[in-house]
């Protein structure tokens, strides 16, 4: 790898948008163990696990644009 090759700064970018985003993702960790025990397959948290990411990627996008050239 060069040392003159672009970093993709949004992994970084989204690690410091999780703090803001706590409450998505307490409401995630609260569905996943209330469906821990489902053995049916038909429990999910996919709106709580894409509501977190959402809030992850409103936060980073804001930061990520000012990175582009």
């Amino acid at each position: 790898m060069a040392d003159d090759e672009p970093v993709d700064p949004k992994r970084e970018l989204e690690d410091r948008c999780k703090a803001p985003c706590t409450r998505p993702l307490k409401e995630y960790k609260a569905c996943a163990k209330r469906i821990d025990s489902d053995d049916s397959g038909h429990k999910h948290c996919t709106g709580q696990y894409f509501d977190y990411w959402r809030c992850v990627d409103k936060c980073a996008a804001s930061k990520l644009f000012s990175h582009l050239k």
